[in-house]
């Protein structure tokens, strides 16, 4: 068993329970980012995390230890996304990403905003001229080092 065979597996079982990733998130007792992460091969969940998600989603015991395992990050299949919504993310860093490492350079010098040391929020922004998405990042400065 692959770990993107246990990704189908989730994704198969939340389908026929008609679950929701904010739903697991709170049986996972973690963000419903984080967890959607998770669920889609991106995130390592710890033992008991991974023996809920397992529970919840009647996975066999093969995949609930592949949901330990520390996963092959980064899960696009192209370099320039296809899918949509994924290119709309793309086009987003391509016209603004300049715009990002300028300011982030300005405000708090050389260094990078961690992937790592990081956490978002996702939620539905009702407008009367069209509902919007509003997604927070927060990531860590991290300083490049002089040595």
């Amino acid at each position: 068993m692959t770990r993107a065979e246990v990704t189908e597996m989730i994704l198969a079982a939340k389908r026929k329970k008609k679950l929701s990733y904010a739903e697991i998130a709170k049986k996972v007792g973690q963000s419903k980012e984080w967890t959607t992460a998770a669920l889609l091969g991106q995130m390592t969940l710890d033992a008991k995390q991974a023996s809920k998600v397992g529970k919840l989603l009647s996975l066999p015991p093969e995949a609930v230890e592949l949901l330990q395992e520390v996963p092959y990050k980064g899960s696009l299949p192209t370099a320039v996304p296809t899918d949509p919504l994924i290119y709309r993310f793309y086009e987003l860093i391509s016209v603004y990403g300049t715009t990002f490492k300028a300011l982030i350079h300005e405000e708090f010098g050389d260094g990078i905003m961690s992937a790592i040391d990081f956490n978002m929020d996702l939620q539905r922004e009702p407008d009367p001229k069209g509902d919007r998405v509003r997604i927070v990042m927060s990531g860590k400065f991290l300083p490049y080092k002089t040595y």
